[in-house]
């Protein structure tokens, strides 16, 4: 079985919904969570921090640099993943259908390389 990360990714420009709004989605993606589980394609998953929680380390020049925010300036950020197991890349991608519908979210498919 070959690996994958099903990352999640948002955008800055839509407004974060209250945690009344969030409730629905956090069901349905524990749900999702679930079914991953019994299917034996679990690996692990989580979510992630407001990106504006993040801390870039460069320490690729003399001196390490460390700076508060992401990496990169963007308009969406990574905002949570899974890593599953799957057979191919058409049963990862039909996992990644059923997990960006109940996160709501754009979902990223892609496979860890081989060793």
């Amino acid at each position: 079985m070959a690996e994958y990360l099903l990352s999640v990714h948002h955008d800055y420009d839509t407004e974060f919904p209250s945690l009344e709004e969030m409730q629905p989605v956090f069901e349905a993606v524990d749900r999702f969570n679930q079914k991953v589980r019994d299917a034996g394609a679990w690996v692990f998953a989580g979510g992630l921090t407001p990106v504006q929680q993040a801390t870039t380390v460069d320490n690729t020049g003399d001196t390490p640099i460390v700076s508060d925010g992401p990496y990169a300036e963007s308009k969406e950020y990574l905002g949570g993943f899974w890593m599953i197991q799957a057979a191919d890349l058409d049963e990862a991608l039909q996992w990644a259908k059923e997990g960006s519908a109940a996160c709501r979210g754009k979902v990223e498919v892609r496979p860890f390389q081989g060793e």
